[in-house]
């Protein structure tokens, strides 16, 4: 007969008493290795009930035996390694296992009762697994330690990162520098967001950690299960993170411009952005495009006057709680309550009850496409400042109108809205009426007397055309609601109010 595959014709084979030790070993082999298997091993080896528990009786594997209290504490205390009593007809054999514990004594016991005697065979087998168990609770600790010092190191990043987006550059350095010293000492940063399989996400994290070389925030996104957000101060994070994607089915990267850490909300959006173009690149990649914006054809110092103006309300507040409110509405009128207030580490209501708070400081409402998108400005314009609230004079008088007025602005809102195709389907009519209705269907439908899905087609058509993602809320719509708002065919809305202190305040938005 021939011999198993690795034997020669003088290979040895085991003896029948060997046989057991190499069943034992087994257990050690790689996907082989549970405590629960060699409970079971044992208690079929030795034809007996075995029990392994903790000190304290919370059975681990194998099945609950009844027991002494006193040898049990013996044994669990460390004062003996084993006991070999009878206890009527039952023959008990109790070994103690030194599980990992910052206590000297065991943490484990290994108790196995049958009815014949244990001859030196059977104590031996008892012996021997007991050893082999404690290498297996050894290495299933030590594993379990590396995992939640992984989920603990994952927990500070993304700590770091929401504190960076509600503009605590001060804390986020502090935070960061006991782990990664330097990373954070600098002015400025880019953002990328990184998507791939969710199911493949921790791979895609790890991956973004190696390729970085250190010199990234990488955290995994509390809002999208398959994104990966990694912020970094380094020139080159983009030529590595894109070498990662490339040739990388199903794998894109998004990134931002260099901005301020304390804008790195704003950057987040932008990398957001670049990577719904980077579904439609070939190289899976993209970054954020310096296109023209509405805010830089404004008077630089006339928008600033009016967006102070605009949030002065809130210079009452204390400056943390100030800072939180407009960091959380910035990040709110952006994306969806939810997606905010996973990204800050907070509950929806919280984000709703913060936005609400702005809301009413300002007496805006946020439900108005036309509110949204000045209080959008006003909020980004606030961010990109860098002087503290009130430190510097202003023109008197500033108006949202003025700023509007300007030939520049009128002459990108045509550019813009004239893209839209002038058929019979009335496509720019529809966006104007959805946008007054607050980006709702059915209420645009009712006011145009069309089906809502009509409505819905003509908004998703107008997307490509526009080059500006519409049915999610965020900048891009904004720009759009602005465009409307400059050529007069939406009415501006008001967000200055009377000042009774000063009566010659502007009163219009």
């Amino acid at each position: 007969m021939a011999g198993r595959a690795g034997e020669g014709p003088h290979t040895p084979r085991p003896r029948a008493d060997d046989v057991w030790a190499q069943q034992l070993l087994d257990h050690l082999r790689p996907g082989a290795r549970d405590p629960r298997r060699v409970v079971a091993w044992l208690a079929d080896a030795v034809q007996a009930t075995v029990c392994l528990q903790e000190a304290d009786g919370t059975v681990l594997a194998g099945e609950r035996l009844p027991l002494d209290d006193g040898l049990v504490a013996q044994v669990a205390a460390g004062r003996i390694s084993a006991a070999a009593v009878q206890d009527g007809d039952r023959h008990l054999r109790l070994v103690s296992v030194h599980a990992p514990s910052p206590r000297p004594a065991a943490t484990a016991m290994l108790a196995v009762a049958r009815a014949a005697p244990f001859d030196r065979r059977a104590a031996e087998i008892v012996t021997h697994t007991a050893g082999v168990v404690e290498l297996l609770l050894r290495e299933r600790e030590s594993t379990n330690a590396s995992r939640r010092l992984r989920q603990a190191t994952a927990d500070l990043r993304l700590a770091i990162l929401q504190l960076l987006m509600v503009e605590d550059t001060v804390s986020a350095r502090r935070v960061a520098a006991g782990l990664w010293p330097g990373l954070l000492d600098t002015d400025s940063a880019r953002v990328f967001v990184v998507e791939g399989n969710p199911a493949e996400r921790d791979g895609l994290a790890e991956d973004c950690l190696d390729i970085t070389r250190g010199q990234a925030l990488v955290v995994r996104c509390p809002a999208v299960d398959g994104h990966v957000i990694v912020v970094s101060p380094a020139p080159t994070a983009g030529r590595w993170l894109r070498s990662l994607v490339d040739g990388r089915p199903g794998t894109f990267l998004g990134g931002s411009v260099r901005q301020s850490l304390a804008r790195t909300a704003t950057a987040y959006g932008q990398a957001i952005s670049a990577l719904a173009v980077a579904h439609f690149r070939p190289d899976q990649a993209a970054v954020y495009a310096e296109r023209t914006h509405p805010e830089r054809l404004m008077d630089p110092e006339a928008l600033h006057a009016w967006s102070a103006a605009v949030l002065r309300p809130l210079d009452v507040l204390p400056h943390h709680t100030r800072a939180e409110l407009l960091a959380t509405t910035r990040l709110g009128l952006e994306f969806t309550a939810v997606s905010a207030a996973k990204v800050l580490g907070v509950s929806r209501n919280t984000v709703r009850a913060r936005m609400d708070r702005v809301e009413a400081l300002l007496d805006a409402d946020f439900s108005d496409l036309a509110v949204r998108a000045t209080a959008h400005l006003a909020l980004n314009t606030e961010a990109s400042r860098t002087e503290e609230p009130g430190g510097r004079a202003q023109p008197p008088g500033a108006r949202l109108g003025d700023l509007l007025a300007g030939p520049g602005l009128r002459a990108w809102a045509h550019d813009l809205l004239d893209r839209l195709p002038r058929d019979g389907r009335d496509v720019r009519g529809t966006l104007r009426a959805w946008i007054a209705a607050g980006g709702n269907a059915e209420r645009a439908a009712q006011d145009l007397g069309v089906h809502a899905q009509t409505v819905r087609d003509h908004v998703r058509g107008a997307e490509p055309v526009l080059e500006r993602q519409l049915l999610a809320a965020g900048t891009d719509l904004y720009e759009v609601v602005l465009a409307h708002l400059a050529l007069g065919d939406l009415t501006a809305p008001v967000l200055l109010r009377a000042n009774p202190g000063q009566p010659d305040s502007a009163v219009h938005g």
